[in-house]
């Protein structure tokens, strides 16, 4: 592939404008989120410091692996069945998160000395990562839609959520396994917790995966669910916050090379990793509740494609074909036929997923 740009992938000053304001918007609520807290925002225990570190440090990165991914062909293959307006993707790079993930992970692990429970998540975050990675490269070595199969791709998740559960049950105290509620109410799982947590943790890094389908859509979001977190979990967790802070930061950095129209998508590599990493923090500090706010956004992405599926099943005639609920699932992919332009719900997407974080900091 040309290292140079095609016509889609030039100067879009209205992406780059959206991609801006998310970026200046998240520093923005670091820095107040770290005034409400008391702390000074350009000291090593805070949001915002991490954070414009590893925004900084991502975008970097990209510009060095991007002429890489390029070099060696590793160009998105696109449906032919989804929205035609994406055809014009075809041959950009993708695997895109091999780059910001481990550059965030690797500052925030440092940046924490090494904590204990940030090495676990990152672990977690980057066995979801290395599972997208061999999705990747199986679609892209094989030159279709088609990566390992979905059992083995859940086997896998189920194998590395499995771990990281053992981890929880052999370190952290028995309350764990007490969910959190609002008005200082818990819910007493017991053991009915590990196969929850799980659950959790294979469910969560699968919703970002099917959010991860329009310029920029999967990054931001995830970018302001983290940047959340990370704000909720800081008076009990000052080492996951700054894991939260520091990944939120490698969204950040991504969305310079991915914001609309994208240099390079995550792929799988990315989105599984994400999604692991919201998981993995929510259940090490017992903010299941606020993550099921935060992710509000994943959870309708999943629930379309769940009931496109579902629908065309229950109304299958004798000739083998349902009818669609969707014009298209994910939700996003229906509404881009509606009509929607891409930036239009990227930047519906983003202001849904702000009122969230500000939802979930309000009940916390």
């Amino acid at each position: 592939m040309d290292a140079k740009l095609s016509p889609q992938q030039g100067l879009n000053t209205s992406g780059i404008a959206l991609a801006s304001f998310l970026g200046g918007g998240l520093t923005l609520a670091a820095l107040i989120l770290d005034g409400m807290a008391n702390r000074s925002p350009w000291q090593p225990i805070s949001l915002t410091l991490p954070l414009l570190l590893c925004a900084l440090a991502s975008s970097a990165m990209g510009y060095g692996v991007i002429p890489v991914l390029q070099g060696i062909k590793a160009g998105q293959i696109i449906r032919e069945d989804g929205p035609q307006a994406h055809l014009k993707k075809a041959g950009t790079p993708t695997m895109g998160g091999i780059f910001f993930v481990p550059t965030a992970i690797l500052i925030a692990c440092a940046w924490s000395h090494f904590a204990t429970d940030v090495l676990a998540v990152s672990a977690l975050t980057l066995s979801f990562g290395f599972i997208g990675w061999i999705d990747d490269w199986q679609i892209l070595r094989r030159k279709s839609n088609k990566g390992i199969s979905p059992r083995m791709k859940l086997a896998l998740q189920i194998s590395s959520a499995a771990i990281f559960c053992l981890w929880l049950m052999l370190t952290q105290p028995a309350s764990i396994t007490n969910i959190a509620l609002p008005l200082g109410i818990s819910l007493p799982l017991g053991l009915l917790f590990w196969p929850f947590a799980g659950f959790v943790l294979v469910a969560e890094s699968n919703a970002t995966n099917l959010t991860d389908g329009i310029d920029g859509l999967a990054g931001g979001t995830v970018a302001i669910a983290l940047l959340a977190l990370g704000a909720m979990v800081a008076p009990t967790s000052p080492g996951l916050m700054i894991f939260c802070a520091s990944l939120s930061g490698g969204c950040l950095g991504f969305l310079a090379h991915n914001r609309n129209p994208a240099r390079v998508f995550m792929g799988d590599t990315g989105s599984l990793a994400l999604g692991g990493a919201l998981a993995a923090v929510a259940l090490l500090t017992n903010s299941l509740v606020g993550l099921f706010i935060l992710s509000g956004i994943f959870f309708v992405e999943t629930l379309s494609v769940m009931a496109q599926v579902g629908y065309y099943k229950a109304t299958k005639g004798p000739d083998g074909k349902g009818k669609r609920l969707f014009k298209m699932a994910p939700l996003h992919h229906h509404l881009e036929l509606s009509g929607w332009s891409e930036l239009q719900l990227v930047a519906v997407f983003y202001i849904i997923a702000a009122i969230l974080a500000v939802t979930s900091l309000m009940i916390k």
